[in-house]
């Protein structure tokens, strides 16, 4: 399939607004910055006071493009209006340069979680809904029929991650759920709750985790929520991108990088197995070639070391990516290209 890029003018409104978020973000600092060390990394927290008791909250890790925002903290502040208002302009450029809006229902989920923390705290959306959001990154515009929802919206975070940060989710993502007329559905082992069902709908909310082995049901602390563990995730969800999902002035997210995600569905898709897996499976690996036909043209560096990386992560990784590529010539015949 041909890829069709949006035009430069909406590419630019695009990074333009989504600069805009991530300055909105960083004027929200109350406090002082505090920087802590675990394990080599830098982690950025709020610190602030409210009456006679210290706070602190989690901003991010400590990068230089969060360091630089967060020291413009208070002048990014004194432009909260007129940022809005450019914002609100620029969610009409995209509108208007054909930009596929979120639904309704999800962008307004999104909006909740955005807001109680799940993102900053290291949530990341993956699967489809998360596939949708690359128009942005890439620039390129999607057929509507790779973007139809399997009815799933799913969030992954690392579990360790999730407990060293020492800090929650100002509201419970059950809640929310709940509120969005979502209802709880226990394992049928342990009862734990990782995934919630639409009432009215067959939509589908899901928790997911890394694992290295046995796939159990693990705690997400920071996020207040429990998550199904996956073997292969820690390769999609390490070293997230910031994204806007298009509802109202946009809704920064977080999602993976589209190399890993591209790379990632070729495993997935093997892994799928029966009647209805193998439509998924199709489904992955229609969003894998459409990711590698366009990587390979604008980010082939980007594309060749996720490929590499996981090629070298051990022979069961080469073994599935292996079996996808075979019913995938034209991908194949790309990767090989690059390497």
């Amino acid at each position: 399939m041909p890829v069709t890029s949006y035009s430069r003018a909406a590419q630019a409104a695009y990074q333009d607004l989504l600069r805009l978020h991530l300055d909105e973000t960083a004027s929200e600092l109350m406090g002082s910055v505090e920087d802590r060390v675990r394990n080599g990394r830098h982690y950025l927290y709020d610190k602030f006071r409210i009456g006679t008791v210290m706070k602190s909250r989690y901003l991010g890790e400590g990068t230089p493009e969060l360091r630089a925002r967060l020291a413009r903290a208070s002048a990014l502040k004194k432009q909260a209006e007129s940022r809005r208002a450019t914002m609100a302009r620029l969610a009409r450029v995209l509108r208007a340069e054909g930009f596929m809006a979120t639904d309704r229902e999800t962008g307004s989920l999104l909006s909740a979680f955005a807001r109680s923390g799940v993102f900053r705290l290291g949530g990341t959306l993956v699967g489809t809904a998360a596939y949708a959001l690359y128009q942005g990154e890439l620039g390129v515009r999607f057929d509507s029929e790779d973007l139809a929802q399997t009815g799933d919206i799913d969030f992954a975070s690392f579990e360790r991650l999730s407990v060293v940060l020492g800090d929650r989710v100002e509201q419970n993502p059950g809640d929310i759920l709940q509120t969005l007329a979502f209802d709880p559905v226990p394992g049928l082992q342990d009862r734990q709750v990782w995934k919630w069902r639409q009432t009215r709908g067959e939509a589908m909310v899901e928790f997911l985790t890394p694992a290295f082995g046995e796939e159990t049901v693990k705690p997400l602390p920071a996020l207040g929520v429990s998550a199904q563990g996956l073997n292969y995730l820690n390769f999609l969800i390490g070293d997230p991108i910031p994204a806007l999902a298009l509802y109202r002035s946009g809704v920064l997210v977080q999602i993976p990088r589209p190399e890993k995600f591209a790379v990632h569905k070729l495993i997935v898709a093997d892994r799928r197995r029966g009647g209805v897996e193998q439509s998924k499976a199709r489904k992955d690996r229609g969003q894998a070639a459409f990711l590698i036909d366009v990587l390979s043209q604008d980010r082939p560096d980007d594309l060749r070391d996720a490929y590499q990386d996981a090629l070298a992560r051990g022979p069961r990784w080469r073994e599935r990516i292996a079996a996808s590529l075979r019913l995938m010539p034209q991908t194949a015949s790309l990767l090989r290209d690059l390497a």
